[in-house]
């Protein structure tokens, strides 16, 4: 199977590259699902649609998840690009390979051995 393919505004990106982010939200339906985010899945993630900016990593984890059920950071998030609650959404969990550090930007650093589930609770690798 290929690679995914997850195109980031710069934010998220950098927090990609410096592991304070370790889950990627999308519009559950055909391109966002189990089928399609199987866990073990390599993923390309790319700052924009460029191919300057590329960080490589495989999804861990994946849950399907009402809007209406997650915490108030996602939810606002989750408001702001869909405009409502009422929406399934696609959480897929993504450990970044040790090689982006070399597509992190200028300064930042990850953090080796850390994921967190949707919930936050922190699990080692």
């Amino acid at each position: 199977m290929k690679p995914l393919f997850v195109p980031l505004n710069t934010e998220y990106y950098n927090a990609f590259a410096d592991g304070s982010k370790r889950e990627e939200l999308r519009r559950y339906g055909p391109r966002w699902n189990e089928k399609t985010c199987p866990v073990g899945r390599a993923v390309v993630l790319s700052k924009g649609y460029g191919k300057a900016h590329r960080m490589t990593g495989e999804i861990w984890k994946f849950k399907r998840q009402h809007g209406s059920t997650f915490g108030s950071t996602y939810k606002a998030a989750i408001l702001d690009v869909y405009g409502t609650l009422d929406i399934e959404i696609a959480c897929i969990a993504i450990t970044v390979s040790d090689n982006a550090e070399s597509s992190a930007p200028q300064g930042a650093t990850r953090t080796p051995g850390y994921r967190a589930d949707f919930d936050g609770e922190k699990y080692g690798t």
